[in-house]
């Protein structure tokens, strides 16, 4: 059993024990006094110990164990090699007779240079791991860049993904050369002879204006990098607020929604298009499967949420897979309800019936809409209408704007062969073969009333309780004799198969403030009644008085 200490690498903590740390400490002690003659010690003996540490990180993730031991130690001395090693190799001044042999070339890594840079250093960088000059790098570039802006958008992309050289250690990687303690003395001693070479040569090497200009826009936006990170993630942050949010908010109508709809039956939009399709027997399971299609994704937005900003909530890979599953089945069931619905559009049939109307005594007949609320036998029952409501009438609002489902009624004027009126109402539905279709246009009715001169017309096509809709739609057809009057309300606009005929005639009368307009049955078809004395300009219409009529008009 072996004592294990803890100690601090830059920042980054291990266990390591008692005897490994003894050789470290003394290891590090000798590093230090050979370099703390150097120009710039500290950072030479920073940036072997985060070498080291990143060895020692290295060694314990690849064995998968947590305590740094005495071999391992050893194993990072011997590739970062010793104080004697080159203090040995500098007294004998560097000869071929060395018997210390030393490769200062290792893998590269790819980096943008920071030294050697036109805008983001990723040429230099290219250009030092495939160990050419960098001119050939930025020629190619600059020949794709007509091209689409390949070269462009290809160095847009590289300047974000690649790492810029920060440290001595990743320039080193950088250009290829080993990170152990010859190298990094090498590569100080080449960045101190580097800087000498510049300043002996200050006064030749003035910077032109277009690298003074690149070097302020490399620093301005640094900063605004800077500022933007901070910024970046508190934005972030708002955002993914306001997506948890709108996706709680969607949750929760859902959870309400369906709650409402299977579990007490109440607030069914089954009278609007298109839910009516779907009030069949069906109607729960189709509302828990679109439940469950929808409300599994938006709980998979709001765990990866609270996971990728908040750092918060996690669902397990089983967890997962069962929410993943469930979610395909009511997908499968929602498609074959979907399917099964359409399958009833599939055919179209319709039938027609006759009406004789009976003829007025001045040929004029009044068409309006049906105000009278009509009730079902169970309705009549339930609401006690023979006691309730004796010697009433009781009107339907709904019939005062377009109904929920699509139009069902069309009216249409025309000329009659005889002379007598005829109403012919056409009955149409679509099911999944033509019998069912028929069935389906059989099983509606449509609620006309003529009181003599006035004819009555309902505003929408009757169906059976608890039935879906299937396309239902009935064409009327008012056959009128010749010269026959018609006046109709204007409620009636929106049902004529020529829509705005009531509206356009009174426009034309100049009566805006009237509720019906005039028409007259001609060869030509149905027509505006015009009133001419109305149309004439007032400032054409001379008015004389008794005496004035006796002169002569000149």
């Amino acid at each position: 059993m072996n004592k294990t200490i803890i100690i601090n690498i830059n920042g980054i903590v291990f266990h390591i024990e008692e005897d490994a740390y003894e050789i470290l400490k003394n290891y590090m002690t000798d590093v230090k006094r050979h370099f703390s003659n150097s120009a710039d010690s500290l950072e030479i003996t920073t940036d072997i110990e985060n070498r080291i540490a990143e060895m020692f990180g290295e060694i314990l993730e690849r064995e998968n164990k947590q305590v740094i031991v005495e071999q391992d130690v050893n194993l990072v001395i011997e590739q970062m090699g010793t104080v004697a090693d080159f203090e040995y190799a500098d007294d004998d001044n560097k000869t071929a007779s060395n018997t210390y042999t030393y490769n200062n070339r290792e893998g590269r890594r790819l980096f943008r240079d920071p030294d050697d840079h036109l805008l983001g250093g990723v040429c230099a960088g290219i250009a030092n791991y495939f160990d050419i000059d960098v001119v050939w790098v930025r020629l190619a570039f600059a020949l794709f860049a007509p091209i689409g802006g390949t070269g462009f958008i290809l160095y847009i992309i590289l300047w974000i993904v690649v790492p810029k050289a920060i440290t001595r250690a990743d320039r080193m990687a950088m250009k290829g050369e080993k990170q152990n303690l010859q190298g990094f003395k090498k590569n100080f001693e080449d960045e101190l002879s580097s800087v000498r070479q510049h300043l002996s040569n200050f006064g030749n090497e003035t910077k032109p204006f277009v690298y003074k200009a690149r070097d302020f826009v490399g620093d301005f936006f640094h900063h605004l990098g800077i500022f933007l990170s901070g910024t970046g993630k508190v934005l972030i942050k708002l955002i993914g607020v306001f997506i948890l949010l709108v996706c709680f908010g969607f949750a929760i109508a859902l959870v309400v929604g369906l709650i409402a709809f299977v579990g007490f039956n109440a607030g069914r939009p089954d009278d609007f298009f298109p839910f009516r399709i779907i009030a069949n027997e069906h109607a729960d399971n189709i509302y828990i499967c679109a439940f469950i299609t929808a409300f599994i994704p938006l709980l998979s937005i709001i765990l990866i949420t609270l996971k990728g900003i908040f750092n918060a909530g996690n669902i397990g890979k089983s967890t997962g897979t069962v929410f993943l599953v469930i979610w395909l089945c009511s997908l499968t069931m929602l498609i074959y309800y979907a399917v099964k619905i359409t399958s009833n559009f599939r055919e179209s049939a319709s039938f027609t019936e006759t009406i004789n109307l009976k003829p007025t005594a001045n040929n004029t007949y009044y068409l309006k809409l049906n105000d009278i609320k009509y009730f079902t036998h169970d309705d009549s029952v339930r609401l006690d209408i023979k006691n309730h409501f004796r010697n009433m009438v009781v009107t339907d609002d709904e019939n005062n704007s377009f109904h929920n489902e699509p139009r069902s009624v069309t009216i249409q004027i025309e000329k009659s062969d005889v002379n007598i009126p005829v109403l012919e109402q056409s009955y149409s539905a679509k099911g999944g073969n033509y019998e069912d279709a028929l069935f389906n246009a059989r099983n509606t009715s449509y609620i006309f009333a003529q009181q003599d001169s006035v004819l009555k017309f309902d505003y929408t096509l009757r169906k059976r309780p608890n039935t879906s809709w299937h396309d239902e739609e009935v064409t009327l057809t008012l056959k009128v004799p010749l010269n026959a009057k018609v006046v109709i309300d204007q409620r009636l606009d929106n049902y004529l198969r020529d829509g705005g005929m009531v509206y356009h005639c009174k426009e034309t009368n100049k009566k805006d403030n009237i509720t019906s307009a005039v028409f007259v049955m001609t060869d030509n078809g149905l027509q505006c009644k015009v009133d001419t004395l109305v149309t004439v300009k007032k400032d054409s219409v001379k008015t004389f008085t008794p005496k004035d009529s006796t002169k002569t008009v000149k």
